[in-house]
């Protein structure tokens, strides 16, 4: 493809691209291809001569986009968002044109200095003080993951990396029954083992118990364990839940053990600063995680991990070899080493571009509309007859069920939920996905998609209710 052709094509898939983020709204949520339906349209082997770029563009429409769940519908109300934006869009076409890799500073110096930066803004946008730096991750289990086995090699003073942890002894973590899965997959990634996660439950405001973990620290201690690093929740996946993070930075400075503080989803909101109170006690922590390709419209993957201590991260991840010689080394940042991959995308490029088109107070004015559309939701729900609201809440995710007057044996109500949830997302005009809130089944009802307005979320509730009754 030369140059012209490049720019030919370029132009027509801008013209689709804009189409499409402008007719999203018209397609089903949720794909209804059946298992296999994509595969089996595709030969079993490479083509052997180039195709033309009309052929493989119309391969796109015809055999992939019947495939796509469309996350960047405004009905989009399942597991978190992981939202887009136009100027984020338009960001990740100039990195892709660009290529960069920028995993020394030599590499791409802007590249480095830009996401120097932009971390410091978004430090400053949420709240956290300057004593936190920030660096860019690809997901939040990957941050999580730098977390643990920084907090591994501060305990062994770098001799797991070293000699391995065959002498190390069992170290212990902890956190609450709501934290997400990626913490156990990353205790078993970082050597640690499922067995020596210690999963607290939690209290009636879905909190981790400080009693419990407490206990579950001294019983680990006279067993010969170590513990090692408590994982806060701030606005669990299940049902929104908030640990308290400033009891634990107490149990955790008492005990020296690391504390991480997963806020993926809930961390975007609080640039809004009435938001702020539900993160007390994060300016204690060692680490935070945040993610903007969840809730500040910055196209996945886009994860900001926030240290107290960046010289823990090189002492963890460092790897000198001549190859990585540079000049200006010991003088600037070289991002390699601030995380398990080598190569780094220039991520920073679109978050930049997202901050910079929206504004401070265009971000919080969105959130605030999605966490108003939300509580209307939830208002909506305690004053029907026949739903519930099953957790508290707090930001933007409503967790509920469908409880008739005359339904009261709790596995019927279980698959009334179940079959409930199918229908909503088997109609097309909306995307849910289920819950368990005190062992009985739920629905989660997640608002953030960039383009959700209180019109969708309104008309969302009319549709539950129809489709609810009609299973009755």
């Amino acid at each position: 493809m030369d140059a012209e052709e490049f720019r030919r094509h370029a132009h027509r898939l801008v013209d689709w691209m804009a189409d499409y983020m402008g007719t999203v709204e018209s397609l089903p949520v949720k794909s209804r291809v059946a298992p296999g339906e994509v595969i089996g349209q595709l030969p079993t082997t490479a083509p052997q001569q180039g195709e033309t770029f009309e052929a493989i563009f119309d391969d796109f429409r015809r055999i992939v986009m019947p495939g796509i769940t469309h996350w960047q519908h405004p009905n989009f109300f399942a597991y978190f968002p992981a939202n887009s934006s136009r100027p984020s869009v338009l960001a990740e076409m100039l990195m892709s044109t660009l290529g960069v890799n920028g995993m020394l500073w030599q590499t791409s110096p802007a590249a480095t200095e830009l996401e120097t930066r932009v971390m410091q803004w978004l430090r400053d946008m949420i709240g956290l003080p300057p004593s936190f730096t920030g660096v860019i991750q690809d997901a939040a289990s990957a941050a999580t993951l730098c977390a643990i086995l920084t907090a591994r090699e501060r305990a062994l003073q770098g001799r797991g990396n070293r000699a391995g942890l065959n002498d190390a002894g069992a170290f212990t973590t902890y956190c609450s029954a709501e934290t997400h899965s990626s913490i156990e997959k990353d205790v078993r990634i970082a050597g640690l083992g499922s067995e020596n996660l210690r999963s607290i439950p939690i209290d009636e405001d879905f909190g981790i118990r400080i009693d419990l973990l407490q206990q579950a620290i001294a019983a680990d201690r006279v067993a010969g364990r170590t513990p090692l690093l408590v994982t806060a929740t701030v606005g669990g996946t299940a049902n929104g839940g908030f640990d308290r993070v400033d009891a634990l930075a107490d149990i955790c400075e008492r005990e020296g053990l690391w504390l991480h503080v997963d806020a993926a989803w809930a961390g975007s909101a609080f640039v809004v600063p009435e938001a702020r109170h539900l993160m007390k006690g994060c300016e204690r922590a060692d680490s935070v995680v945040l993610n903007p390709h969840k809730w500040l419209f910055t196209n996945f993957d886009c994860t900001a991990y926030f240290v107290r201590d960046p010289q823990a991260l090189l002492d963890t991840f460092a790897i000198q070899r001549v190859y990585f010689d540079t000049a200006e080394q010991g003088r600037v940042i070289d991002y390699r080493d601030w995380g398990v991959p080598l190569g780094r995308r220039f991520r920073a490029l679109k978050l930049w571009f997202v901050i910079r088109a929206y504004g401070v107070e265009g971000l919080q004015a969105t959130i605030r509309q999605h966490i108003a559309s939300a509580q209307e939701f939830a208002s909506w729900i305690e004053a029907s007859e026949d739903f519930e609201v099953m957790a508290p809440a707090k930001l933007a995710l409503v967790v509920f069920r469908y409880h008739p007057e005359d339904v009261e044996d709790p596995a019927e109500l279980d698959a009334l939920n179940a079959r409930l949830l199918a229908a909503l997302n088997d109609d097309g005009r909306m995307y849910l996905t289920p819950g368990k809130t005190g062992g009985r089944a739920t629905i989660r009802f997640s608002v953030g998609q960039t383009d959700t307005r209180r019109a969708h979320v309104e008309k969302a509730w009319e549709i539950i209710r129809e489709t609810a009754r009609s299973l009755r």
